[in-house]
């Protein structure tokens, strides 16, 4: 088994048979024989899960699970795995990827070249053609929104992204299962570019601002929000594309 398959398994396999009072977890004997490998390779993925703060190993006592402090990386993997997340942590997940894609989107206006161009081009294209056909965008949004993202040539900064998006995998398709939002999202995307291409770096930040609060707000009247939230996406999108 690989050890990337281990890992989302084990953690699923672990809050599926712990304790519900108390968290603790089958021992590492248990867990070797059930995954049909050895002990050594159970206790590094445990190391692995327990540096993302997904489990404890107490001396003496167990292995205990614990999603409250989890790492975004550990969230990732819960997502990859099938596990449910937690309604406020994916709410206050897009809002740290509204942050950084808003920075995104201001260094992306000085770095990004002509190959990075292209490629949203492409991925404008590719938008279209799926509209017109009456198909959803969730693969377009997240590759126009990480190749802008790939554009400030910062590794660690795309890396850090990357995982966003992968624990919106599953959410994605249902965010635009809506064809007036997918609509609207593209024609969001071509002002965006249009504001990069030009190099205007605070036109660029605006837009993304206004784009994202789309899904801020869709997430947090999900989790018990208003139609307040619509009106202020309405009220961010009309002042940035004021100043396009």
């Amino acid at each position: 088994m690989k050890e990337n398959n281990l890992l989302a398994e084990l953690a699923a396999y672990l809050f599926a048979h712990s304790d519900t009072k108390t968290g603790r977890t089958p021992s590492e004997r248990e867990l070797a024989e059930q995954f049909s490998v050895s002990r050594g390779q159970i206790r590094e993925a445990l190391a692995i899960l327990e540096a993302m703060r997904i489990v404890e190993r107490r001396a003496k006592s167990g292995i205990y699970v614990d999603t409250k402090q989890a790492s975004v990386e550990a969230m990732a993997l819960f997502a990859k795995a099938g596990l449910p997340l937690d309604p406020v942590q994916i709410y206050e997940t897009v809002e740290i990827r509204k942050i950084h894609e808003i920075k995104a989107a201001e260094l992306a206006c000085s770095r990004a070249t002509e190959e990075n161009f292209e490629r949203l081009r492409e991925i404008l294209t590719e938008s279209e053609e799926r509209l017109a056909a009456g198909l959803d965008l969730a693969k377009q949004d997240r590759d126009f929104h990480l190749e802008i993202v790939r554009a400030t040539k910062n590794s660690v900064f795309y890396r850090i992204c990357s995982v966003y998006y992968v624990m919106g995998e599953q959410r994605l398709p249902v965010y635009f299962s809506d064809p007036e939002r997918g609509r609207k999202s593209h024609v969001e995307h071509i002002q965006i570019y249009e504001a990069l291409r030009r190099r205007d770096g605070n036109l660029a930040q605006a837009l993304m601002s206004a784009h994202l609060q789309g899904a801020e707000s869709y997430w947090k009247g999900l989790i018990g929000g208003t139609a307040e939230g619509d009106a202020e996406e309405q009220q961010d999108w009309d002042v940035a594309h004021a100043q396009a």
